[in-house]
């Protein structure tokens, strides 16, 4: 046990884990030269196409130091703000992180974050500055951040290139003398903790799993304390780069467990396994659930896909814990189901993979985040869906989620960002410099302001430079009304949203224009118009595709023409009663790029 190290890495975005884990891996030999591709654990393909990790990755290396080999277990990690419950896993079956900081970019916010995960988990962090092989990196400086940041010694920050393979040697020997190694009895029952789950088409359910107390031998008896179910260990082993299967795994090792489960329910990612006949007293504490931040309906494109987009979410859920679902259904859309997201990055990746590993057809409705609605009886429910809204006589308010949201940029940038931040009914909390051109600007501000665009627009406007992260931190009272869209009077029950009192008006507006263009015209005249309550705020019109019933006509008496035109008009009176307006998908999205 002495000779085993779990560690995992944390950074920001872009800031090169993967690559620097490829050099890891290349390094102890653990993959061949040629199995050797870039970003060799981000096993998915939207991974390698976006040039960011999804999931989390274990694999385990050999190293001889001095004359002695040890076990490294290394958990690669996610670095955007919305998988940092991955993070938060990863983190929990480990005992050091390495810190990884871009020397040409600085400390950013999710490394900020990330950092405080760790020290929460009393990791052990070694500081490594990635990227010195740039002609822009200022590694005198942004080693002064990470001393100001960690209270660490200069000295024992180790420059790397993950490019050149630069200091890959001193990550390897500061892992060995650095971090701890695992503390667990070996002679006590067995305690292990799950802390990620796939799915495999053949042999059901691969957990893996890392062992605090006791061990584990292949066809021992074992419990889930969770769910309470029991089952044989078919197959046990650890996590090369392909599944390595042994007889046993012994405390304070990372491994996996195949033991023919089904169904997706019955694994839930931060249990704990024990042996059936020699249990352990509890289970293994300082694990949270999910808490979903964005809510959107995902509903099949054709009704019959229901029961198989049902399947495809669940074993997606499997792969991805921090997804939740629910079944609901639509008056335009039928059945499908309310799913909740980290945030509108992990919504996309979803969408994507429903589309590229399921090749399920889905239509996604507007995100939105869930309110608490308190009526006039003293009641209080939570609001997912804008229909949840109870009628107008019964409400006395409605609270809504507010953040604070931690924005690092450079000084130049403060204006535009201060503006983008009121716009979005923010208040700013603090500001404080934590370099010379660096500003750390804290804000509070709704949750629902930030979940369409404001990620993108803040990069825009801060060229790329700003970085962003946020934790919910209460529900405050809020004046918000439900606005709907009407479509020849009839509700588009998809299209309705919850909106701020002031903005209403603006919205409304906006959002018939955008539907005006999307909506394809139809043999009758189209209303779009947007109302609270039973009061109008935007109206456009669509005019309807017309026949000239009058070019049979050639000079004579006016009462002819009229006669044919005034059968028209009642022609399409009559259409316009029983025909339906069919909305496209690309006008449920337009919502999201109003601007």
């Amino acid at each position: 046990m002495k000779h085993i190290r779990n560690f995992c890495i944390i950074a920001h975005i872009d800031h090169g884990k993967s690559t620097l884990a490829d050099r890891l891996l290349q390094h102890t030999k653990t993959i061949s030269d040629r199995d050797m591709q870039a970003q060799v654990l981000d096993d998915m393909d939207l991974e390698r196409e976006r040039g960011i990790t999804i999931k989390s990755k274990a694999i385990q290396m050999e190293y001889i130091y001095e004359g002695q080999k040890y076990i490294l277990n290394l958990i690669d990690t996610p670095g955007h703000v919305d998988f940092s419950y991955e993070v938060s896993r990863s983190i929990a079956a480990c005992e050091g992180a390495l810190l990884i900081v871009d020397a040409a970019q600085g400390i950013q916010a999710q490394t900020i974050s990330n950092l405080y995960l760790a020290i929460e988990h009393d990791l052990e962090i070694i500081p490594v500055l990635n990227k010195m092989d740039l002609p822009g990196a200022m590694p005198e400086e942004v080693k002064d951040q990470i001393v100001d940041l960690i209270g660490c010694k200069r000295e024992e920050i180790i420059p790397a290139s993950g490019k050149t393979g630069q200091g890959i040697e001193d990550i390897l020997s500061a892992i060995i003398n650095r971090v701890p190694a695992p503390s667990g009895d070996p002679e006590a029952p067995l305690q292990a903790l799950i802390f990620d789950s796939v799915f495999n088409s053949y042999r059901g359910i691969i957990a893996y799993f890392r062992i605090m107390n006791g061990s584990i031998r292949k066809g021992d008896k074992v419990k889930f304390m969770a769910t309470g179910k029991e089952y044989i260990a078919d197959e046990i082993g650890t996590l090369k780069l392909s599944l390595a299967p042994k007889n046993e795994i012994l405390t304070g090792d990372v491994g996996y467990i195949v033991s023919g489960i089904k169904e997706a329910k019955e694994v839930k990612v931060g249990d704990t396994i024990t042996h059936l006949e020699r249990p352990c007293a509890e289970a293994i504490q300082g694990f949270e659930n999910v808490k979903p931040m964005v809510f959107a309906g995902i509903y099949p494109v054709d009704t019959e896909d229901f029961e198989e987009l049902r399947a495809s979410l669940e074993k997606l859920q499997l792969n991805d814990a921090s997804l939740t679902f629910e079944p609901e259904s639509s008056a335009a859309l039928g059945f499908g189901f309310r799913c909740g997201f980290l945030g509108m990055l992990h919504m996309e990746i979803i969408q994507e993979r429903l589309e590229r590993e399921f090749n399920m057809n889905v239509i996604t409705t507007v995100p939105n985040v869930s309110y608490w609605a308190y009526t006039t009886k003293g009641d209080k429910f939570m609001m997912r869906t804008p229909s949840d809204m109870p009628d107008h006589n019964n409400l006395d308010f409605i609270e809504e989620p507010y953040i604070k949201a931690q924005i690092i940029t450079k000084p130049e940038y403060i204006g535009p960002i201060l503006n983008l931040c009121m716009e979005k009914r923010g208040i700013i909390k603090s500001q404080n410099y934590l370099t010379t051109d660096r500003v750390e600007m804290m804000f509070e501000m709704p949750l629902a302001e930030i979940v369409f665009d404001f990620y993108d627009k803040l990069k825009t406007i801060s060229r790329g430079y700003a970085s962003f992260d946020y934790h919910v931190i209460e529900f405050r009272q809020s004046d918000l009304v439900k606005m709907d869209i009407l479509l020849n009077g009839e509700q588009v029950d998809a299209l309705s949203s919850l909106i701020h009192r002031s903005k209403a008006h603006d919205f409304g507006k906006r959002l018939c224009e955008k539907l005006k263009e999307l909506l394809p015209r139809q043999q009758f005249q189209i209303a779009i118009q947007a109302a609270i309550g039973a009061k109008i705020v935007a109206r456009e019109t669509i005019s309807a595709l017309r026949k000239d019933v009058t070019a049979k006509c050639y000079g004579g008496d006016i009462s002819r023409k009229r006669k044919l035109l005034e059968k028209q008009k009642e022609g399409k009176k009559r259409m316009r009663q029983i025909g339906s307006v069919e909305v496209p998908q690309s006008a449920f999205l337009a919502v999201l790029k109003l601007d």
